[in-house]
């Protein structure tokens, strides 16, 4: 297994200035993968896939061959895909700059996807606010459409497919897969209770697959070069290879494509260290919406396993690094008015929740928290982890246990005492006022 060193798959011709259109990503070998496929039987696509193990690489971390295989077959309805290109985590950048460079092996992800799980449409939902994406992605559909790669009868298959690219709104919940097929819909972007799970009752109401972009942009390199090429990368249980965005206090920020099992210490050395020689303070693997690690943590294989026996998630496997610099009080706050402001309103815990995290977090940040309030923000997220409609609850309800266990001091600094001793219960739970930014 290759778990160390960079290994440059998605990424390898990002240097060729035209590998964004049809020939030049042709002259790489481009949809090759696509004319083995449409010869072989869709249920041996779904299990090359499944027997790779390629796992969701949205955040989820969920077995992408697994969840083609839910989609119900020979069910008289109509079969959907939709990409899931709606980046918005704070601190993730990999999907957008994929579509930028090379927006054709997403397409091609996309028609080999579709005619696994037998769909004769596929939509690309991108964020809104990445019209240079969309454009990007855009014209490599139409080039395909012009190529008789999408369309009817494709390569004399028999296969016919219709892909549309949806530009979003730019809202974060939009980035849950249920929210966003009812904005696919046309109604206002809200999760759905499941079940029904989308596999079954999804757009439309009708069988759905939900993958992310980098997932599908996988997919040409394990139909074209084999299932043991790609389990060669990475660990048994979370085979393969990632691009990862290394942000933060970094004196070379970027993306970096290794494989599953690197150690955040040898990314780090690939982004040249922590800023003037610095330290690390604490690091986030995947997005905001994973527990906070600290020093002692660089040294873990990032894979899925590896990350949830250290109580946090890889999430969408988008590190950020942070030094000595940084307060952990105000960080954590930051992340949680941005989970108010996006919180779809839908569900109470997450509604009422996020704003009582909030507003506790600020008095802290401003130095008028109380030691009693640093246990109700404990209770504050315990009441909203698992009871909210989607994950949008539980990544707001993450942040602040994970910086209590390691960095408590920092919150018990921030509080404030009468000069008597005595506990001002007005004081408690009057919130600060906020201040400009």
């Amino acid at each position: 297994m290759i778990t160390t060193g960079l290994t440059p798959v998605i990424t390898e011709h990002w240097d060729a200035p035209d590998l964004y259109t049809l020939d030049g990503y042709r002259r790489f070998g481009g949809y090759e993968a696509l004319a083995s496929a449409l010869k072989q039987d869709p249920d041996a696509i779904i299990g090359q896939v499944k027997d790779s193990g390629l796992r969701g690489r949205g955040g989820a971390g969920f077995p992408t061959g697994l969840k083609w295989s839910f989609v119900p077959q020979n069910d008289g309805k109509q079969h959907y895909l939709v990409v899931n290109a709606d980046e918005s985590e704070p601190g993730a950048c990999k999907d957008i700059p994929i579509m930028m460079a090379d927006p054709h092996v997403l397409v091609e992800g996309v028609i080999i996807a579709s005619y696994a799980i037998r769909a004769n449409h596929a939509f690309i939902y991108i964020r809104g606010e990445v019209p240079n994406a969309i454009r990007k992605v855009a014209f490599a559909v139409e080039q395909a459409k012009a190529a008789g790669l999408i369309g009817k009868n494709i390569l004399g298959s028999g296969f016919d497919l219709d892909v549309v690219v949806h530009s979003g709104a730019g809202a974060y919940i939009c980035g849950e897969e249920t929210a966003l097929l009812d904005s696919l819909e046309g109604y206002r972007g809200q999760p759905r209770l499941k079940p029904p799970f989308p596999a079954v009752a999804g757009l439309y109401a009708s069988p759905t697959v939900i993958n992310n972009v980098e997932t599908i942009a996988n997919i040409p390199f394990i139909i074209g070069r084999g299932v043991e090429w790609f389990r060669q990368f990475g660990t048994e249980k979370s085979p393969g290879f990632k691009v990862w965005a290394v942000s933060g206090h970094v004196n070379n920020p970027g993306l970096f494509e290794a494989p599953l099992g690197i150690t955040m210490r040898e990314l780090l050395d690939y982004a040249g260290g922590v800023r003037g020689g610095g330290e690390v303070k604490f690091w986030l693997p995947g997005g905001s919406s994973v527990p906070m690690l600290t020093a002692e943590h660089l040294d873990l294989p990032l894979t899925y396993e590896a990350m949830a026996e250290a109580g946090t998630m890889l999430g969408t496997g988008t590190p950020m690094i942070f030094d000595s610099t940084v307060s952990v009080v105000k960080a954590v706050t930051r992340w949680l008015e941005f989970y108010k402001h996006e919180s779809c309103g839908k569900c109470t815990p997450c509604r009422e929740g996020t704003y009582w995290i909030t507003g506790v977090l600020e008095k802290f940040e401003h130095g008028h928290g109380t030691a009693t309030e640093m246990d109700t923000l404990v209770n504050l997220c315990g009441q909203i982890a698992g009871r909210s409609f989607c994950a949008l609850g539980d990544a707001a309800a993450t942040p602040y246990p994970a910086a209590l266990k390691f960095f408590r001091q920092e919150f018990t600094d921030a509080t404030h005492t009468p000069v008597d001793g005595t506990f001002d219960p007005v004081a408690s739970y009057v919130f600060a006022p906020a201040v400009a930014r």
